[in-house]
């Protein structure tokens, strides 16, 4: 059964998009990937329903898992004296956190701290935030560092937001290949043609027009190289510059571990990102029974109890050996700023969301897709016939609500009947 739905590998590769998407936290991303893609030219399958509900709950599990494992060798490494961890699910618990017990001060400190404990409600205290907590100190209350695995929501907003971009370049490639053939035709270079903004304006449209029109077609969409997406599950340690590196020895110590990116960011945010490859314990993952909640949910799409264990294990067994991590690195005031300050996560997304490039028709059902995507799988439907999104129709997102209250079974706000 499990081969049936997952290895059929030789149908993956029917198109190649923009939208070779993979998320390299996960299992199966080519699987994943491939169900996408078909997804974008509105193809679906018959067991494309269990398919999606493997992939997004299995995974989120595996995720959980292999995440809390590896963050114990990392800050086990880190203060062999001795660590907790506590889970959280939300921001306020980590903000708090930051602010109780400050490793040192300064002027910028106390006025950051100041503040948030003037206005907390300002600080999106009640975003949700899957993860846990370290600590270290004689009453285990200095943070220094915790993981997160990305909501399913912004997991699906991420994937979309990338696809865009992609699907983006591909219509501006589109719209200055019709200004090469004018230039051309005019027997002038391509430097020396002048446009006026609404002749460019018509000639983005009717590449977008082009592409939307290939992806109802099922013509193949070409985009330069493939999209990734490595942090999923990530996580954050605090340390001071001048021990950053023993960091970096106790990665390098870890079995099934190697750092494969390095960045350093500088400017408002100041911190190290790395990626990791990581090749978690399957055996020992798979030591512990799957949870309740998981176990509910595939009871509710036709997945007995007892079998429940047995699938997941074949999902981990047969999947990648190796995933990725994003671990960043700073210290306790460059984290200060990140999460109270001048560069807080928060603000960043509302920045990001304000100030999309791409806004048009397809841009909106590409996140309307993805969005349903990863609903679908947490909810209680068992069948897909046809997916309710078609990237070439046009939608109010009214119409999108609906579609979601359809997939919870939540009453639409229309009248009562009255007959």
């Amino acid at each position: 059964m499990f081969e049936e739905v997952f290895l059929k590998k030789e149908d993956y590769k029917h198109v190649q998009t923009a939208s070779m998407i993979l998320i390299n936290n996960y299992l199966h991303r080519d699987v994943l990937s491939d169900l996408i893609q078909r997804w974008m030219y509105h193809n679906v399958r018959p067991s494309d329903a269990e398919l999606v509900t493997r992939l997004v709950n299995f995974n989120h599990t595996y995720v959980s898992r292999y995440l809390r494992r590896f963050c114990e060798s990392i800050f086990g490494g880190l203060y062999p004296e001795g660590h907790i961890g506590r889970t959280i699910s939300v921001k306020r618990d980590l903000k708090e956190a930051l602010v109780a017990n400050p490793p040192f001060s300064n002027a910028r400190i106390e006025e950051l701290i100041s503040n948030y404990r003037k206005h907390p409600e300002h600080y999106y205290s009640d975003t949700p935030f899957q993860g846990i907590l370290f600590f270290r100190g004689e009453r285990a209350d200095v943070l220094v560092g915790s993981c997160r695995i990305k909501r399913v929501r912004r997991l699906a907003e991420k994937a979309a937001h990338r696809i865009i971009d992609r699907i983006f370049e591909s219509i501006k490639a589109r719209a200055e290949a019709l200004a090469d053939d004018r230039a051309r035709q005019l027997g002038i270079p391509r430097e020396l043609l002048v446009t006026p903004p609404e002749e460019m304006q018509a000639e983005f449209v009717h590449a977008e027009a082009r592409l939307v029109e290939d992806l109802r077609l099922g013509r193949p969409v070409e985009a330069a190289g493939g999209i990734t997406i490595n942090d999923v599950a990530g996580i954050k340690v605090i340390l001071e510059n001048d021990r950053q590196n023993s960091l970096l020895r106790v990665l390098d110590r870890l079995p099934g571990c190697r750092i494969s990116e390095k960045e350093i960011h500088t400017g408002l945010y100041n911190a190290t990102n790395l990626i990791v490859s990581y090749r978690p314990d399957r055996e020992g993952i798979l030591s512990e029974p799957v949870g309740r909640g998981i176990v509910s949910l595939m009871e509710k799409r036709g997945m007995p109890a007892e079998h429940t264990q047995q699938a997941f294990a074949e999902f981990v067994r047969t999947g990648e050996d190796s995933v990725s991590v994003e671990i960043i690195v700073s210290n306790y005031q460059e984290t200060l700023e990140s999460e109270i300050g001048r560069c807080m996560h928060e603000e960043r997304i509302v920045r990001q969301r304000a100030t999309k490039e791409y806004r048009g028709h397809l841009a909106r059902n590409i996140e309307y897709l993805m969005e349903y995507l990863f609903a679908f799988s947490q909810s209680a439907e068992r069948e897909l016939p046809e997916l309710p999104i078609k990237l070439w129709n046009r939608y109010l997102p009214d119409y999108f609500d609906d579609v979601l209250k359809r997939l919870y079974h939540i009453l639409s706000d229309s009248l009562p009947d009255e007959s």
